[in-house]
């Protein structure tokens, strides 16, 4: 109890210091996480070996991942991020759109796509978090809850 309790401070304090950068990175570790997750049950889930109790913890995994997406996509700043900020809408859009589909129909293809092009995503943020090096927080952060 008093481990889960340290973890949990942990995390709450690492996401309340984090910069802007840190936090998008967070994000998508998380969301990559949880794809990562439902993909090895829809793998666990196919063929012969179907268990369907699986479906609910795949469904919850890539529902997780959707709501990471959605917290990503209402943090865009269209002022300041101009066309990328519209970029990434559609794309986090598009996202959203292929992973409801996915987990409806059971398909694997559809979820790895998403989870390596946020991956991905997730590599160019982490390299423009360590161009601005010292990036240091400039506002509090309440309500993002990375942790699961």
């Amino acid at each position: 109890m008093a481990y889960t309790n340290a973890i949990s401070t942990y995390r709450e304090t690492r996401v309340k210091t984090a910069s802007q950068g840190q936090l998008i990175i967070m994000l998508y570790d998380e969301a990559v996480k949880y794809l990562d997750r439902g993909l090895e049950l829809l793998n666990l889930n196919t063929g012969e070996k179907k268990n369907p109790g699986n479906i609910e913890k795949i469904s919850k995994s890539i529902l997780k991942a959707q709501e990471i997406i959605t917290e990503l996509t209402v943090s865009l700043d269209f002022d300041q991020g101009g066309e990328i900020a519209k970029n990434l809408f559609s794309l986090y859009t598009w996202f959203n759109k292929e992973l409801f589909e996915a987990n409806v129909h059971q398909d694997v293809r559809k979820v790895a796509t998403i989870r390596n092009q946020l991956s991905e995503l997730r590599s160019a943020w982490a390299e423009i978090a360590a161009k601005t090096g010292s990036e240091t927080p400039d506002k509090v952060v309440t309500g993002v809850n990375i942790a699961g």
